[in-house]
């Protein structure tokens, strides 16, 4: 099969949150779309290893904050490379709680979409939940991320959790060109050619001449954490 006809799927990306009585979490999804328009419903895939998954069916509620694209890599890192079974997520993150009293994140997102869990579909690793939509609002008029611009102009990653993922094949040797560097904590992919917008870091600027301080964009990771990228011969 040829992977890249799946490539021209088009994605969102998501922060999905879940939870009840004091105990909540978020996750980054890419896999969302509305189901029907009357009655308004909509689905999301979660992969059964992520806390998220859990507290979504103990709750039998779910809320879905659409991204911006201007959000920054390491606030996607936060709820896209870390567990809230080790991290509080959401405790210095903006929000406010809606008619589900799950927490909705306002911070870097454009609107938000809160679910009743209605059914779930058992789908192998991962659970495909779908409910009743019973509140929503617009937060800002920013452009909402795709997955095709998190890939492409921010260099993200799919976790491993990830419906989408895909481990990814050594880069083919190019002559001339200066080489990427993979995080060997997440995965993201440091292209010389793309910089680092987010941390100032302009575009042509070789690995090698990173500051020191330079960390992960999306884990926070340490420079020393990057490996050079491994070449097709």
């Amino acid at each position: 099969m040829n992977r890249a006809a799946l490539h021209k799927i088009s994605y969102g990306l998501y922060i999905v949150t879940s939870g009840q009585d004091d105990k909540f979490n978020g996750q980054v999804a890419n896999s969302m779309f509305q189901v029907t328009s009357n009655p308004a419903t909509v689905a999301i895939s979660i992969n059964k290893e992520n806390y998220t998954h859990g507290l979504i069916k103990s709750s039998r509620k779910f809320v879905v904050s659409i991204l911006a694209e201007a959000a920054p890599m390491n606030f996607i890192g936060l709820f896209g490379f870390k567990s809230g079974r080790d991290v509080n997520k959401l405790q210095n993150v903006k929000t406010k709680t809606g008619m589900t009293k799950v927490p909705i994140v306002l911070e870097n997102t454009v609107s938000y979409i809160e679910v009743e869990l209605e059914k779930e579909l058992d789908c192998g690793t991962h659970t495909i939940f779908v409910g009743n939509i019973v509140d929503g609002d617009v937060i800002s008029n920013e452009e909402p991320m795709t997955y095709a611009y998190y890939q492409q102009v921010k260099g993200g990653k799919s976790p491993k959790t990830a419906p989408t993922y895909v481990k990814d094949e050594p880069a083919a040797a190019s002559v001339g060109i200066a080489a990427r560097y993979v995080c060997s904590v997440c995965g993201y992919v440091y292209d010389p050619v793309l910089g680092d917008s987010d941390s100032g870091i302009a575009p042509g600027t070789k690995f090698e001449d990173l500051p020191e301080s330079w960390t992960c964009p999306v884990c926070g990771a340490d420079k020393s954490k990057f490996e050079k990228e491994q070449s097709r011969v």
